[in-house]
């Protein structure tokens, strides 16, 4: 299988529940020429067997069971990645499912512009049994209808999108380029357990264009399991937050004063929310200082914010900031 366009890695941990319906989502695809990367963190539950079965299926051209768990999805990211011989790589989560049509939409539009470093799709959430979540907007579309797709410059999507919000919600919806990609074989988001995902979508943007594509292709399982979902009743999710914030800053020399100062207010609030017991409410506090000389002024200056763009349209907000 020697220029093939595609590479799909499929990371499992322990979601063989899902993994039959999962790989099939991947075979169906209308877009037939892809590699197919089966990648097992040494599951526990019978995930090897069901792997075992697609062994001899004519897309594999690897199955890889690790016989001690790495501790990150990335580092199973990474291990695709750099088996991977396809021009663009789909990280396709073991717990995930698409759109016969995602691979098709995503390659013609990524081959229509040739800088393109990521194209993503519209998500919807579904439930273990999977079910569509209504009643929660992760796409952030708004009401307003979108057909079509939209291209951006990656520095600007950076600048503008992905220092707010991990916008490219899921990584099951992406698509990628693999030249752009094995750059960050060594980058810390290897060593994130939370936050790893934003840290590499904007090393990536930062690479080549962004396309986002406005058409649900993707489906975002939730359940207890989510490492995203655990992240929240913990203060580590925040403390990957930071470091993030910190190494976007150093690489967006126009980011002003006043934006800088109402995102780190934004992690202030979020600490507050959490309701964590006041060691580690201390410990972040003190990581936001060293890190990003942040104080509890910019918590001030961003709850005053909500007041105050009520009475001045052209005053900096995430949403207003949002390349759309």
């Amino acid at each position: 299988m020697e220029n093939i366009p595609v590479s799909v890695i499929v990371p499992n941990y322990n979601y063989a529940r899902y993994l039959p319906q999962r790989i099939e989502s991947i075979l169906n695809q209308t877009f037939r020429d892809f590699e197919l990367i089966l990648l097992d963190d040494a599951s526990t539950d019978n995930s090897t067997a069901i792997l075992e079965k697609y062994r001899d299926n004519p897309h594999v051209t690897h199955l890889v069971i690790n016989e001690t768990n790495t501790g990150s999805p990335f580092h199973q990211w990474m291990k695709g990645i750099l088996l991977a011989r396809g021009k663009y790589v789909w990280v396709a989560e073991a717990d995930d499912l698409a759109e016969p049509t995602f691979l098709e939409t995503c390659v013609r539009l990524a081959e229509a512009h040739p800088d393109t470093a990521l194209c993503y799709a519209g998500s919807l959430l579904i439930d273990e049994q999977g079910n569509v979540q209504r009643g929660r907007d992760i796409n952030h579309w708004g009401r307003r209808t979108r057909k079509g797709h939209a291209y951006f410059s990656g520095p600007a999507f950076a600048e503008h999108n992905l220092y707010w919000k991990n916008y490219t919600v899921n990584a099951s919806g992406i698509l990628f380029k693999r030249e752009y990609a094995v750059q960050f074989a060594h980058s810390d988001f290897l060593n994130m357990r939370y936050c790893g995902d934003w840290l590499f979508w904007f090393q990536m943007a930062m690479q080549g264009g962004v396309i986002e594509v406005y058409k649900i292709l993707n489906y975002f399982r939730q359940h207890n399991q989510k490492v995203t979902l655990r992240s929240h009743h913990s203060g580590q999710g925040i403390a990957e937050d930071i470091k993030v914030l910190h190494y976007m800053e150093t690489c967006l020399p126009t980011l002003t004063a006043y934006k800088k100062r109402l995102r780190h207010g934004m992690i202030y609030r979020k600490i507050k929310r959490q309701h964590l017991d006041p060691q580690s409410e201390q410990e972040l506090h003190k990581l936001l200082l060293q890190t990003l000389q942040s104080t509890k002024a910019d918590y001030r200056l961003e709850r005053w914010s909500q007041v105050l763009r009520l009475l001045i349209p052209s005053l900096v907000t995430r949403k207003r900031d949002r390349l759309k």
